[in-house]
């Protein structure tokens, strides 16, 4: 089951991420040991579920880890 935006929120809070926008969303960046810098956004709609098909973009494009770790970093 797909995680709340929420606890994309908690998860980039705990992570390292820095927010650099708050508008009409949440914008966080955070830069890898190598220079790349990654980058995503959250709804301010923390308790609604984050769509399957989105939530698979996120973590594959957006945060680059896995379910797993996402997990253990909430």
């Amino acid at each position: 089951m797909p995680p709340k935006f929420g606890d994309l929120k908690r998860y980039c809070d705990k992570s390292g991420w820095i927010m650099v926008r708050n508008t009409d969303h949440w914008y966080y960046e955070k830069m890898l040991a190598d220079g790349t810098v990654l980058r995503t956004k959250v709804s301010h709609s923390v308790g609604r579920e984050i769509p399957s098909k989105l939530w698979d973009r996120i973590l594959k494009k957006q945060l680059r880890i896995s379910e797993q770790e996402f997990r253990q970093g909430i």
